[in-house]
């Protein structure tokens, strides 16, 4: 069982990981793009990897790595979030990684 929860995560990483390339390109050619929902499914990917038993968390950490690079990639695209004052937020803490 465990050799396939670590393909199932494997695969979930990768379509994420997909989706996020497109949505880097989206954002590139000056398409907004919505991130709804993505902080749950790196979430509920990263509970899955700890779950793993530990032989089998190797794998899953690479893949987790895989799609962090891909969120870096995505957030670097993006123009920075305006504050209150209708300015750039500095770049800085407030843009977490989930892992």
């Amino acid at each position: 069982m465990p050799e396939a929860a670590l393909g199932a995560i494997e695969a979930a990483a990768e379509s994420l990981r997909s989706t996020l390339t497109l949505a880097q390109a989206l954002a590139l050619a000056g398409r907004q793009v919505d991130m709804t929902g993505l902080e749950r499914e790196v979430a509920l990917l990263c509970a899955a990897a700890a779950a793993l038993p530990p032989e089998r968390r190797g794998p899953a950490r690479r893949a987790l790595i895989g799609l962090r690079l891909a969120v870096e990639g995505l957030l670097a695209t993006l123009p920075a979030p305006e504050n209150e004052s209708g300015r750039a937020s500095p770049p800085g803490p407030s843009r977490r990684h989930p892992c």
